[in-house]
Order: structure tokens, then sequence, then C-alpha cells
């Protein structure tokens, strides 16, 4: 919605995360949301709130909201909220919208944020940002600044929609960092309801595909085991199997691995994949071009294994080891059975 005049600016406040609920659980990239909006929040001087859309919110799950960051918690439960309809989240959240009018409008970018998120941003008539990996507030007017890659990955463009509210944008899961749970955070329930006009009828869904194990391991993972176009083909990707079985870590890779067919493309990692915030990252031959390191550069500890000493990931790397690959590899999984079998 187009901002006429300076009161109308002050009439939209607070910052909204829309809680992403599947099968009962809440995912964990709300947290991720809460974390960045409370930032926000704390900028503009305003209240977080979670919206909730589902079939059954518990008071576990509104609290479990409350003590990760939000000040209220904003519930619209209907048995036709049980599988995700973007056309019907859509016109609740356009009513809610209306009625409460947030700053800003925060969505994941999972693949449910990028159906919802931009159908809603074009009914509202307002802009999204899609992927950012960095919000922050103007300390000169209070506009939301959106930063994400932009021209392939090649620079990092900010982005603001200062005429526009809400001033929508969706983060990408393992970007933000989530609070620390706070037992002792209190905030307020506010129950809306569905109502009949929200359902067109447009849109029926007849079955919900769940995504793979190998993504949802790859996106929880602790140690990732990442190979790129150096791993030569499919057993090279084998080799990391067994490097990453022994050290209870998942498989990741670069997109020129996932293009060439050695690996699934649940496996990628970078811009077009998935964003990944492991405590030990293993890269094996992969250069580190942007494309790559905006999915995996918040990781705690990098160590990277290439000929090359050069290159962005080496550069980047905690630990860089330089050498061939098919050598090292080798002789770290024999020394791990070697442990392994020592106890």
């Amino acid at each position: 919605m187009k901002i006429t005049d300076e009161n109308d600016r002050k009439s939209y406040k607070d910052v909204w995360i829309l809680a992403e609920i599947n099968d009962g659980e809440i995912h964990s990239v709300t947290y991720e949301l809460l974390g960045i909006a409370n930032e926000l929040a704390g900028a503009s001087g305003c209240e977080v709130a979670a919206v909730c859309l589902s079939s059954h919110v518990t008071k576990e799950m509104t609290d479990s909201l409350i003590y990760g960051g939000a000040d209220k918690v904003i519930t619209v439960t209907d048995e036709k909220l049980a599988a995700f309809n973007d056309e019907l989240e859509c016109n609740i959240l356009q009513r809610l919208v209306g009625k409460y009018k947030p700053e800003i409008l925060l969505g994941a970018a999972t693949n449910r944020g990028r159906a919802l998120m931009p159908r809603l941003a074009g009914t509202l008539h307002a802009g999204l940002t899609a992927d950012c990996t960095e919000l922050s507030i103007d300390p000169d007017n209070g506009d939301l600044l959106q930063t994400r890659p932009a021209f392939g990955g090649n620079i990092m463009a900010t982005i603001r929609s200062g005429e526009f509210r809400p001033q929508m944008a969706t983060v990408r899961p393992k970007v933000m960092r989530a609070l620390t749970p706070d037992n002792t955070r209190r905030g307020t329930v506010i129950s809306e309801s569905a109502e009949p006009s929200d359902s067109a009828g447009i849109k029926e869904i007849i079955e919900t595909v769940k995504r793979s194990e190998a993504t949802a391991s790859l996106a929880d993972a602790k140690i990732i085991v990442a190979g790129g176009r150096a791993m030569g083909g499919p057993e090279g990707f084998r080799l990391l199997e067994k490097l990453a079985s022994l050290i209870g870590g998942a498989v990741g890779a670069s997109r020129p691995a996932v293009d060439s067919g050695w690996i699934d493309y649940a496996h990628q990692i970078g811009q077009t994949g998935q964003t990944v915030q492991a405590d030990l990252y293993i890269s094996c031959g992969i250069s580190g071009q942007i494309q790559h390191l905006v999915g995996m550069q918040s990781a705690g500890t990098i160590v990277a294994i290439d000929k090359d000493d050069t290159t962005p990931m080496m550069n980047l790397a905690d630990v860089a080891v330089k050498g061939d690959l098919f050598e090292i590899i080798p002789l770290l999984i024999e020394e791990l059975e070697n442990m392994k079998k020592e106890g």
C-alpha cells in the first residue's frame, strides 16, 4: 500500500514474522525470523508479532514463540489450514494486515514462503525483496534496508521500499541467528478467525509431497562435508559420503557438481540451493564463488582442501589444506577408522 503522507507512514508499526508450521511443528526458521525481527524492532522502537496460520495451535506453540522473541502471537486456526494453500493464507493475511497495519512483514524463503509472500505482496501492492542475507533499519528515516545477492551473486544489493507498507522480505533458513529461548518472557496471544470469504475456491490441494530426507538432514547438520567440481564424478562423492559417515556429518555439493549429475540437487548449497549453518564445514575442491559462499559462509569453522591456495574458499577458510584431496581424504578416513577401532 502506498504511503500518502507522514501521518499515513506513522500509522504502520511493529515487525511481523510469519511462523512456518509443518505437521504441527514450528519450523526452526521461524525462530531465526524472530531473532532478526527483534533487532529491527529494537532499532525502530516497536514490538514483534508472530502470525500463526494452522489447523491447530497449542499453548506450547504460542509460549515457544514468545520465549523465542515474540511480544504478540496472532493465531488463526481452521481445518482448512491443515494443508498449505497460498490462496487461502494470502486472503487471511490481507485482512490482518489491513486491520493491524504492520510496518515490516518477514517470511521464510522456503517453498512455502516463496509461494505465499510474492502473492501477498502483489495483493497488498507492496514491494518484496526475496532471499535476503542481511536486514537493518536506516537510522535517518526508519526504512528497512534489505540486502541480497544480485546479478548472479556477483554483487550484494541493498534495496528499500520507502513509499510502500508493509515493507516485505523473505529470509533464507540458516542465515539469521535465533535468540536464546527465555521462558521468563511474557507476551499477548490474539485469536483471529478465518472467514468464508477467505476461500475463493480457485485452488484445491490434492496432495502434499514432503521434501527429501537428504534435504532435511543437510539443513540440520552440524557437520557438512561438501564437494565441488574437483571431485571428478560420482565416485568422488562416494569418498565424501564415507568421510561424512565417520564424523556424523552430511554431504553437500556446489552447483557445478549437481549440474554434472554427480549428486542429487537436494545436496546443493548456495544461492540456488540451500543455506546451511553448520558448526564445521569441510570444503573439498570447491573454489568458493559468491553464489556458493552465500549458502555456507556463516559456518562456525571452515576447513578447505584444494590444490589451489588462491581460491576464495581457501582464503575464507579457518584451516586451509593445500594438496591433492584424493590423497588427503583417504588418509583422513584411514586415521578416523583407526581411532574408531581403538575406541
